[in-house]
């Protein structure tokens, strides 16, 4: 008998498909961490990021079925798709915090953070902004440069075209340009455009 820990992401999900549980197993060994990075990424919270995980893992065993090898699709590729529906999911049920409350809180609690290095602080401060962003913008800018997907794979994970997300990609960039610009995040160069180094 093979050994499952040595087999392809593919094979392993062939196996799951037949009810396999050794074989989800080590999928969900293989990749908790990876997606529950990417979750906590789009909602901000560990608790919900764990549960988005935790169902789409569940999802994944109670019907394996959605699992279509014969689109080519690698599996990573397609599971952070269904951990990104959920995420949307859990996230419309949640009341959206506007920037503007959600950084007047940061600034609340600096008091009791003084010991805190700036660049923590600035770091804090823009993930912040980034959880405010609306809700595809925020999952574009986490697909591509945080978690270091090609926009052709996080195009197919948004159920979108490339030029739609690179769309929503200069609209995330935009807005947290001038929001942290406006927080005085941000630095003037000559010409008077805010520019930041985390956009890589």
């Amino acid at each position: 008998m093979p050994d499952l820990n040595d087999m392809t992401d593919e094979d392993l999900m062939a196996r799951v498909q037949n009810a396999d549980h050794g074989a989800f197993s080590v999928l969900v060994h293989r990749y908790t961490n990876l997606f529950y990075s990417a979750a906590y990424r789009m909602c901000g919270q560990q608790d919900d990021a764990e549960d988005i995980v935790q169902d789409a893992f569940l999802k994944l065993w109670n019907r394996p079925q959605i699992w279509d090898a014969s689109r080519g699709a690698k599996f990573t590729t397609w599971f952070y798709r269904v951990v990104t529906n959920q995420a949307i999911d859990f996230m419309r049920k949640k009341k959206p915090a506007a920037v503007g409350d959600a950084l007047d809180y940061v600034e609340d609690t600096r008091d009791t953070q003084q010991d805190m290095m700036e660049a923590d602080e600035k770091s804090a401060m823009i993930e912040t902004v980034i959880q405010a962003l609306p809700e595809r913008q925020k999952i574009a800018l986490n697909l591509c440069f945080y978690e270091e997907l090609t926009n052709k794979d996080a195009a197919q994970i948004m159920g979108v075209g490339v030029k739609a997300l690179e769309s929503l990609l200069m609209r995330a960039k935009s807005g947290l340009r001038e929001e942290l610009h406006r927080r005085g995040v941000l630095k003037q160069d000559d010409n008077g455009v805010g520019e930041a180094t985390y956009y890589g």
